[in-house]
């Protein structure tokens, strides 16, 4: 199956392999980067504020969940504000299309898209890989709102006001990809960070339930999950006290598409699967006869009031600075 028992981040031999084709691939990256360090081009100020909450690594640092939180916290501060999502692997990956109000099929807007239509039904989003052309639709459509990038981190082309970055404070591989997990060199990517988590904050990720059917306590459960690091997720379960026997586990943002009738999902074994994994097999749910929990998950950036004020003081400086 695939119930993971090693983080797929430590240096392992293959990591040392490939460092020839990683060090190609940092020389392109600094290349690419000092074009916008030496201001032979500069980012666009398209739309402001811009608030970015990515990271450096490839997938799982939950940055879709905290987004949601930041999202809230700006709203409780009286601020309008549009969510910018990859939608990645969607018919709306490319160019950015604001998407409708009410539920939206991740088939064709994406899992993450989905989830965080779920979660915050009245914020309106735009969704694609162009990030300038996302500024400049919610520059056009929605003048006076907080831009919220989920990552971006990478996208030099369009200026960021305040930038939050997810990054361990110690990882055990800080290799570029191929032989890491990091999109671009850490020391430099933490340069761009106006706060990195943790530091002078945390990001609490806590289990707030399970939706659906609920195994009892040390019972035996399968797991189901495309997503980047699932490792973590397991990890979760058998913390909440269940034993993971079998399930499967694929590719982030694989579709998932009939997978509740293939042979490594046991109806009869209780299934538990994520949220953002559910929004894709919920569609699935009438065929399948056996037991489905969803775990879900809130991240809150702590201490809470003290990160409110941070984030109050930089976005209402630079709403001040278009009045």
């Amino acid at each position: 199956m695939g119930v993971l028992d090693l983080d797929p981040d430590h240096v392992s031999t293959a990591s040392i392999v490939l460092l020839p084709v990683t060090a190609l691939y940092t020389l392109s990256w600094m290349a690419y980067e000092s074009v916008y360090r030496l201001g032979l081009k500069r980012p666009s100020r398209i739309h402001s504020p811009v608030v970015c909450v990515g990271n450096l690594t490839v997938g799982g640092m939950g940055k879709t969940p905290l987004t949601i939180h930041v999202a809230e916290v700006l709203a409780s501060l009286g601020q309008q504000v549009v969510i910018s999502e990859n939608g990645y692997g969607s018919a709306h990956q490319q160019g950015a299309t604001l998407a409708p109000s009410g539920p939206l099929d991740p088939k064709e807007w994406g899992d993450e898209p989905a989830l965080v239509r779920e979660r915050l039904p009245d914020t309106p989003m735009v969704v694609g890989r162009q990030r300038a052309d996302a500024a400049a639709l919610v520059h056009q459509q929605f003048p006076n709102a907080v831009l919220l990038m989920d990552d971006g981190v990478q996208h030099l082309p369009v200026h960021r006001d305040v930038t939050i970055l997810v990054d361990p404070p110690n990882p055990r591989n800080a290799f570029c990809i191929p032989s890491g997990p990091y999109r671009e060199p850490r020391h430099g990517g933490r340069k761009k960070a106006d706060l990195i988590l943790p530091g002078e904050f945390r990001v609490d990720s806590v289990i707030t339930g399970i939706d659906g059917d609920v195994p009892s306590e040390g019972s035996d459960v399968q797991i189901l999950t495309a997503i980047a690091r699932p490792y973590r997720f397991q990890a979760s379960v058998e913390a909440m006290g269940f034993r993971v026997t079998g399930g499967k586990f694929l590719p982030d943002h694989h579709p998932l598409q009939g997978i509740l009738s293939q042979r490594e999902i046991n109806p009869k074994v209780h299934l538990l699967t994520t949220a953002k994994d559910w929004v894709k097999l919920r569609s699935q749910r009438d065929a399948f006869p056996g037991l489905v929990g969803v775990v879900q998950v809130a991240s809150r950036i702590e201490p809470a009031e003290q990160f409110r004020a941070w984030l109050e003081n930089k976005v209402r400086g630079f709403m001040a600075e278009k009045a």
